[in-house]
Parts: C-alpha cells; structure tokens; sequence
C-alpha cells in the first residue's frame, strides 16, 4: 500500500512537470522539467509494476538534477536547494524500507539499486551542504582609511542632528566616536516612546513611519504618519511637548501617502530680520509639511504655532495657486530645505492616476512671514519670479517628492527630480518635462534660476526618479579639493558630479537601452551608466527561484512569455519584467557618506517587478481597479492603464534568485565597490520564522559614524543592525517589534556623557511589515 501511494506521489509530481516543462519547451525554455517528469512517470510506472528498476531510474533522476543544477547555478545554495529539495525528498520517501520491500524478488538486485538510490541522495545533500558554507554571493574588502580637511560649509555642533540628513549636506554622518566597533556589541536600549500614532482602517496603504529625528539642544524631534510633532528629552526619552495640525484628512481614495520623513529647524539667525519683532519662543522655529498641504510654523521651545508665517495661525497653504485641487493628491512628505531667509518646499502628486494632476513647483518662502519669493515650475523653468494672484502653476509638472541638499557657500539647493505622471507612457511630454524629469537640479537659493541640471534617466518610462536626498561633499582628485554630490538612484546607479558645475567627477557613459515602445511612444536610444554602479546583473531563465521545482517552473515560464531585454525593457501591453524595480536599487533612504576617509556605505536592493500596460477604452472608465477603491495606475487621460507589482511566484516569493539585499561599501574618489554583503534574514518574511540569512530587501537608509560604524534598520526583518565601516561585516544586532523603515539617527547627551543612537519602529505599509509606533533609543552602559 504504502510503494503504491508513493507511486501515485511522483507520478502525480511527473505529470505536473510534463505539462509545466512542454509549456517552458514551447517558450524556448529549458528541457529539464519536461524530461524530469518523464522520469517520474517512468519511476511511478515502474513501482506499480514492482520492479527493482524504479530505484535506478530514479537515482538517476538525482543524479543528472545534480549536474543540470550546478551546471546552472554553481555552488550558491540558495539557488540549488529549490532544484532538489523535491526531487530528494520524493528519493527518501522512495528509499525506506515499506517501498524498497515491495519491489521485486531478487534481494542481491533489490539491494545494490537501493544502495544506488541512497548513494545518490547522500551525494546531493553533501554537495548541498558545502554550499550552504560557500559565501558565492559576497564580495569582500577593506575601505580605505584616510584623514582629510572636511569643508565646514554648514557647521553643526558635533553632538547634534539638525537636519533630516544632520545638516542640510545630507551626509548621513555623524562626528561623533564613543561607539565602536570593539563596543558596540554593548549597546542597550536606553529608553523607549511610544507616539500613539498608528495606522487606522480609513488610512491609505501607505501609511508609514519614514522619519529621521532632529536633536537640537537636549531635545529630539520627530513627526508621525498623522503629522503630529513630539518633543522629547534625548536622556530620558520623556515627552516634552506634541503639537497636533488637526489634519483635514482627505479620503484614502486620493491619498496614496500618510508619512512625514521629518521635520525641519531654523535657528532664527537671518540676514533679513522681520520688520515687526519675532517672539522670543518662536525665534527657534520648526516647520512641519502635512498631508494636507500646509506648511505649519512652530516653536521649537513650546511647540505652540508661531502667528505671522503666512498668517496668525502660522501656516503657509501649499493648494495656493495649485491648478486641479483635489484633496489628497498634492502633499509634501519631506522636511523643506531651510537657509537663512528662506524655506524651500516641493511635494509629491499622485503617481499614475491621471494626466491632470496639480503640479511638482518649488517653491521659496521668507522664513519669517511665509511670503513667497520665488517659484521653480519645471513645465515653465525661466519665470521664477513670484506667481501673480489668480494664475496657476502648469499642471501634471515633473514634482520633487524627496528630500533636498543645500550647500550654502555656493548658494545653490539640490532637487530630486521625479518623473511625469503616467511614469509608463511618455509620448505627450513637451521638452522641458524630457529635459528635467528624473534628474537632479540644482537651483539658486536666492532666485530659483537654474544653475545645472544632470539626468539620470532619460524619457523615463518606468518611474525611475531620482530618490534620495544628494549627499554632499568635498573629494581629493588628483591632489585637488572636489566639491562632489553623489546621488543615489533607482535603476542602481551612484553618479558622483562636481556640484558647482554639474559634470561628473566619476565618469558616465551612455550606453545602448532596449528599444521598442508601444505604438505613439518611443524610448531613448542610450541611458547613463555611472562608474560607480550597483546596476544588477541581467536576469536569465537560470534566474528563476522558487521554494520547489513546480514554482520555479511557473516562474521560468512566466519570465518566457513577458517580454525582457536587459535593464530599461519598456513597458509592454504583453506585459514586461522591470529590473530593477520601481522600489528601487535605492530609494528615499538614500546612501550615507564619510566626509573624511571619502567612502560611500550602502544598501543595495534587487527586486524585479512587472509593467503591463492595459489600453484605455475612455478617459474615465476603471480597467485595472475597483470602482470603490483608490484609482491608482488607472492614468485617466492617457491611452493606458498600468498594472505593476513584484515579480512574484504563485507562493508570493520572488521569481529571482536571492540575495535580494546587501550592504556594500565603495571608494568615492575611485569608484570601486570594495564590499557587498547578504544582508538580512527571512525571519519575519516566511511562514516558518527561521532566521535563515538570504540577503533581503529593505528600505530607509544608513548612516555613519567617525567612529567607524554604520547603522542600519531597514530590512524587512525586524533589526536594528551595526557594521563596521571598514568592513562591512555585522556587529551587533537588536531584535525590533515592528518594522523600522526609517533612517536612524546619533546624538550625544551631556546629561550622561553618552552616543545615543535613535530608531524608529513604525512600519512601512507597502512593504506589508508589523505597524508599531515606537522610538527606540540605543547607548552604552552608564560608566
């Protein structure tokens, strides 16, 4: 009974992978899944018929998965144990005593083509288990150690934190070295807040904790997902004050995003003091951008709103000369850029709902009356002079939805450019959205005119904006003092530019990109390759990965029939693979920067997605949502809808091979990558919570310290890590209780004498990690 249902077993497994492999076959694809099932018919046929050479047949089976799999994959033991695991195991089930007992008369035989079958699976799992100790997917080094005079261009005392990237530089790099890597395995909570802000049923799926505190004095700051503000002592981690802006919050339907990245402070030194005085509480000032469009004035000391920006209720409203008001669909997400006189805000439009969306302006406000002084409108880039009252700013323009650099000696703003909605179908763009989508820009603070601008994608057809806030800072090239930017993007690439002129330092190549836009568009010939670039291999069929045999089929046939051409394969009614994916290589988290020793600490991500565009039979008829859910992808207006997602399997694994995360170090002033580690743990990912090391994804960003250790807790496991700088190699590690997709932060407390380290655990909500709404912080053992 028992040799016939493991007949039934594998023949059943065999028939599955005849009719997957014939389809794979028909595709082009690979001959091993047809001709395995073959050999399981062959094998459950042989069993019903009791002969001994069922175990032959079968060893056999083993035996050429094994070579076709090496021969595949190498040694990288994630890649092989889902070419096997099935395979084996059906073999163990074959090979106990209830199925061998039952097949034939002549026990000699009956033996040897047993001890062939058990041969075989014994090799399989020793080969098995060398791999699982081969680091096949790592790249190892040392970063360099240099001294070098840091520029001081926005002088920060070294203790504090005052901007989202510690100063408006966006360096992510603290001064401070109490931490180490020969200490850092002591690290303990020190204290931990809870805001009391979490997500609710009407809240859009994005609602998540992104934010960077501030520490200024002895008091952090942060903001949440519903933009309330929190000031709390950064000993203690006791509150001090919130503020609550009573958010007229639009419906769910409009809003794709409920965050706040931070908040932003001004010290109240200004070169154009107001004419009327300035209250004593308020010369200190925090500004708060809400999600539903203001831009809220606040004392840093009380938290109370500070009348006469904008207005006596301390708020500037950003729907001021919008074009297509509709609430939920303009907002900025980012803290401002603050100068000395001014306040400088962009915001996010929704992606992909329409062609009349409001627009992506930056605009310029004085810092003490909320006036405005001037707008940058990238659809009408030359009249940057002040919009008259009763105009409007063009429509659907290209927005800057990130967070922006500042670099005060040169006077110039750095501005992360997105892309124009719909981000998949370009055919009606006019040329300056061509000319300043997806691209850096940078702006004169005092006038908003144009210095430069640099494009990282040219007429970007899959939402490759550019992310991250640019981090600044000065290279030593060829014995000269460089001022560099380095800007993180997307599609994977570093482009490491001198900031006062905009052409690269390291050097940017065009390079050939896949052809082929549906009908009316078209793609760009070539796109820019960096020779700094964390750009991922191209994917093969040999690619494809699954916990079993029948998923990683599903998933080769699925990479047959989209269409791929390599990075930059546009969109396709067929529907194509995006790799990477609009989630990005990197991501609003960006990369964190060594001023001194001139390194770039990172977290790479790859993750393939897909892009199917759907043609559109009217203006406003839903063909890709629900007609009570929000209409995101719909692109009403255009000639196509989208529907994009991870590429996934019918598990809801990646269809990729992991790893799918890293951390990896690089020289910026050569461009080599020194190190690239797996990073993270499938432990809060699988069914099974098994802390098995597969390298995933994650989002929120690094940071650094002169101490030489890097911070990082935004994987999708729930861990706030270290490493060491020079290295790469982990540290330490603190399990979290929910998602902490955040960019952390370090300070220094006078009250102990200590290096804090803050993350914050909330969650990210498109990533599907646990919501939470804690702060969390980190110090050393009190001497």
């Amino acid at each position: 009974m028992y040799s016939r249902v493991v007949a039934v077993i594998i023949g059943l497994c065999g028939l599955a992978l005849v009719v997957g492999g014939g389809w794979l076959i028909g595709l082009g694809g690979s001959w091993y899944y047809a001709l395995t099932g073959l050999a399981f018919l062959a094998t459950a046929t042989l069993i019903i018929q009791r002969r001994v050479l069922a175990l032959w047949v079968y060893a056999g089976t083993i035996a050429l998965t094994l070579v076709w799999s090496i021969w595949e994959v190498g040694l990288d033991w994630w890649a092989l144990a889902p070419r096997g695991d099935v395979v084996v195991i059906l073999g163990v089930l074959l090979a106990l005593p209830w199925a061998v007992n039952a097949l034939g008369s002549g026990p000699g035989s009956r033996r040897n083509a047993w001890f062939g079958l058990v041969g075989s699976i014994v090799l399989s799992m020793l080969i098995g288990l060398a791999a699982l100790f081969i680091p096949s997917n790592d790249l190892s080094g040392d970063l360099p150690v240099r001294e070098t005079a840091v520029r001081q261009v926005d002088p920060v005392p070294d203790g504090e934190w005052h901007a989202y990237g510690r100063t408006a530089l966006g360096q992510r790099y603290s001064p401070l070295a109490q931490i180490t890597p020969d200490n850092v395995a002591n690290l303990q909570v020190a204290w931990t807040f809870q805001t009391g802000d979490v997500r609710g049923d009407d809240d859009p799926v994005e609602t998540t904790y992104e934010v960077t505190p501030l520490k200024i004095g002895d008091t952090v700051y942060l903001c949440t997902p519903h933009d309330l503000v929190f000031a709390l002592d950064a000993e203690t981690g006791a509150e001090k004050w919130r503020f609550d802006p009573q958010l007229k919050q639009p419906s769910s339907q409009n809003t794709q995003h409920l965050t706040c990245r931070g908040v932003s402070y001004s010290d109240g030194t200004t070169q154009n003091p107001p004419a009327s005085p300035t209250s004593p509480d308020c010369m200190a000032r925090l500004f708060l951008p809400t999600v539903d469009a203001r831009l809220i004035a606040l004392s840093a000391s009380t938290g109370k709103v500070c009348p006469g920006f904008g207005g006596e209720d301390g708020t500037v409203d950003l729907w001021s000369n919008m074009p297509n008001v509709v609430g939920g669909s303009y907002y900025s997400t980012s803290p401002p850029v603050v100068t000395p006189d001014l306040i400088i805000v962009g915001g996010a439009v929704n992606d992909n709902v329409s062609t009349t969306e409001p627009s992506g302006v930056i605009r310029a406000f004085d810092i003490n009356t909320g006036a405005l002084v001037w707008n940058w409108d990238s659809r009408n880039p030359d009249q940057t002079a002040p919009i008259a009252d009763g105009q409007s700013y063009s429509e659907n323009s290209p927005n800057s939805w990130s967070v922006s650099s500042y670099d005060p000696a040169l006077g110039l703003i750095y501005i992360p450019m997105g892309n124009q909605p719909p981000d998949q179908y370009g055919a009606n763009r006019d040329e300056n959205v061509e000319k300043y989508s997806s691209s850096i820009v940078a702006l004169n603070a005092e006038t908003g005119k144009v210095a430069w601008v640099f494009q990282g994608v040219h007429h970007d057809l899959w939402d490759m904006d550019v992310p991250a806030q640019p981090s600044l800072l000065d290279l030593t090239i060829g014995g000269q003092n460089v001022p560099a930017l380095v800007a993180p993007t997307k599609q994977g690439e570093i482009f490491v530019l001198n900031r006062e002129t905009g052409e690269p330092i390291l050097p940017v190549a065009e390079e050939p990109a896949p052809q082929g836009a549906v009908e009316g568009d078209f793609t760009a010939p070539t796109q820019p390759v960096s020779a700094l670039s964390f750009k991922p291999e191209p994917l093969r069929e040999s690619s494809m990965w699954g916990a079993t045999l029948f998923d990683q089929l599903a998933c080769r046939i699925e990479f047959r029939s989209l269409r791929y051409d390599g990075r930059y394969t546009p969109p396709s009614k067929q529907g194509s693979i995006i790799y990477p994916g609009n989630f990005g290589a990197f991501n609003w988290g960006g990369v964190a920067v060594d001023p001194e020793r001139q390194v770039v600490f990172a977290m790479p991500v790859y993750l393939a997605f897909t892009s199917k565009l759907v043609p559109r039979p009217d203006s406003e008829e839903r063909v890709v949502t629900q007609a009570d859910g929000p209409a995101f992808n719909e692109n009403f207006g255009a000639p196509y809808a989208a529907k994009m997602g991870a590429f996934l399997s019918p598990l809801g694994l990646p269809c990729q091979s992991p790893p799918w995360g890293y951390v990896a170090g690089a020289d910026l002033t050569t461009g080599q990558i020194i190190y690239k580690h797996v990073n993270g743990t499938v432990q809060d990912l699988s069914p099974l919570p098994l802390p098995l090391k597969m390298g995933v994804p994650g989002i929120g960003g690094p940071i650094l310290t002169k101490g030489g250790v890097a911070f990082l807790s935004g994987t999708l496991d729930y861990y706030a890590r270290a490493y060491d700088v020079t290295t790469g190699r982990q540290l330490w590690q603190s399990r979290l209780p929910a998602g902490g997709q955040a960019t952390p932060m370090s300070y220094w407390s006078e009250a102990s004498q200590r290096q804090f380290v803050i993350v914050v655990v909330g969650g990210h909500g498109s990533t599907g990690t646990e919501a939470g709404d804690s702060i969390i912080a980190y110090a050393l053992p009190e001497s």
